[in-house]
């Protein structure tokens, strides 16, 4: 008891000196840091120690980092935690991520797998859960890469079959016509006038049998290429089937599944091409980083659902202004990158106004729900840098200005502001 009296003394002289109210947290604070001096446990204090070693390893952190000492100050904290319901969700993209596209064979321990997130989604934030879900994925990816591989030599059997029917049916062929060749040689050098019945049946014989010859190999010949026929159209179909999965899986690789656009990958594969024209024939292109204001307000707002919807349609609207010629992709998040050739600036300032009246002049709905939204934009021209890398760099600097100096706007490098 003469330990306690002494530390809520100490207690409030400290908050006292400080300055500090009495309150409750402020209070709770300092009885903690003084308890520790004189050794003391209360529970009030461990408790705080005990919440904390139930976190994840990047809550421990922000923890440490924002010196977070109080149950009140780590409520901010746990409310960024995904919802359960978007838990659930995301549980199930996982569960389809990792079983294989073009494998029908699923692993037991896959089975399993999946069963414990569905039945506790929340799972999936757990570091040991990941590195089995990545596990997953590699042996996903290792399964189709063998059917693929299985489907490819299956076509190279039945090619090299094929050349071998070819060839047995040209070297019959060959043979057949050898044969007819040494009998028409003895048939001209015949002379039939004087010849015996015994030698007209010998060569009676000889022709019976050249044709008995003919017959059966054309017969062989026949049933291989019958046979040769119901194996090309199944390989056709194998080529066909085949040819449409890489399409697919190309396809799937290269547009971001959201939004449809370019994913930040295909984008760089991409720009290569309009760098290349650049340098050779000097055709002028713009580089247009944007970004969604505020995006993170209209998740926590309307749902991570009502997010999504955001950002498809703000990428239907990039799309449909954009030409064809032209290319657009996502390049994380709520950002997106574009890529637009130009005959004069003014053109480009057109392009820019026109996107920026339409998302302001329309409420983009979900649920029956309108939400106006802004967005920000930096943009640079490729010809007034040395290099791709240093024009991109800047168009990200003009970017981050836009957002901190009060976002809602498009600032070019020259200055205007749209």
């Amino acid at each position: 008891m003469e330990d306690i009296s002494s530390i809520v003394k100490e207690t409030l002289i400290n908050l006292g000196r400080a300055g500090k109210a009495a309150t409750p947290i402020n209070y709770q604070k300092e009885f903690c840091q003084v308890s520790k001096k004189y050794k003391f446990i209360a529970k009030e204090c461990t408790r705080f120690l005990d919440l904390v070693k139930q976190l994840n390893n990047e809550e421990k952190q922000e923890i440490l980092k924002l010196k977070i000492e109080t149950i009140e100050d780590m409520i901010p904290i746990l409310l960024k935690r995904v919802s359960s319901k978007n838990v659930k969700s995301l549980s199930s993209i996982v569960n389809k991520t990792l079983v294989p596209s073009i494998s029908l064979e699923l692993d037991d321990n896959l089975s399993k797998f999946s069963i414990k997130i569905g039945n506790n989604p929340a799972l999936i934030f757990e570091d040991d859960i990941q590195k089995e879900m990545q596990k997953f994925i590699i042996k996903r990816y290792e399964a189709d890469k063998s059917i693929v591989k299985q489907k490819t030599e299956d076509i190279a059997k039945l090619v090299t079959l094929m050349g071998k029917y070819l060839n047995d049916a040209i070297y019959s062929s060959v043979s057949s016509s050898s044969s007819v060749s040494n009998i028409k040689g003895q048939l001209e050098a015949f002379n039939i006038a004087s010849a015996s019945p015994d030698e007209l049946s010998s060569l009676q014989t000889k022709l019976i049998a050249a044709a008995s010859s003919i017959e059966n190999e054309m017969q062989k010949v026949g049933v291989n290429f019958n046979s040769s026929k119901n194996q090309i159209k199944s390989l056709e179909k194998e080529v066909k089937d085949l040819k449409s999965q890489i399409t697919t899986i190309k396809k799937e690789s290269k547009y971001d599944f959201l939004t449809k656009l370019l994913t930040r990958k295909a984008y760089e594969v991409e720009v290569k091409n309009f760098e290349s024209n650049y340098l050779r024939n000097s055709v002028y292109y713009a580089i247009i980083f944007l970004d969604i204001d505020h995006f993170k307000n209209i998740n926590d707002t309307y749902g991570h659902d009502a997010g999504d919807v955001i950002l498809s349609t703000f990428a239907k609207v990039l799309k449909n202004q954009t030409r064809k010629i032209d290319i657009i992709g996502r390049y994380g998040g709520e950002e997106f990158i574009a890529i637009i050739h130009y005959n004069n600036e003014e053109d480009l300032i057109h392009y820019l106004s026109r996107i920026k009246a339409i998302v302001h002049d329309n409420a983009f709905i979900y649920k029956d729900q309108e939400i106006n939204i802004k967005f920000s934009a930096g943009v640079v021209l490729r010809h007034l840098h040395e290099s791709y890398e240093e024009a991109l760099k800047h168009a990200d600097d003009l970017l981050y200005e836009a957002k901190n100096s009060g976002r809602d706007k498009i600032i070019l490098e020259d200055g205007t502001i749209i």
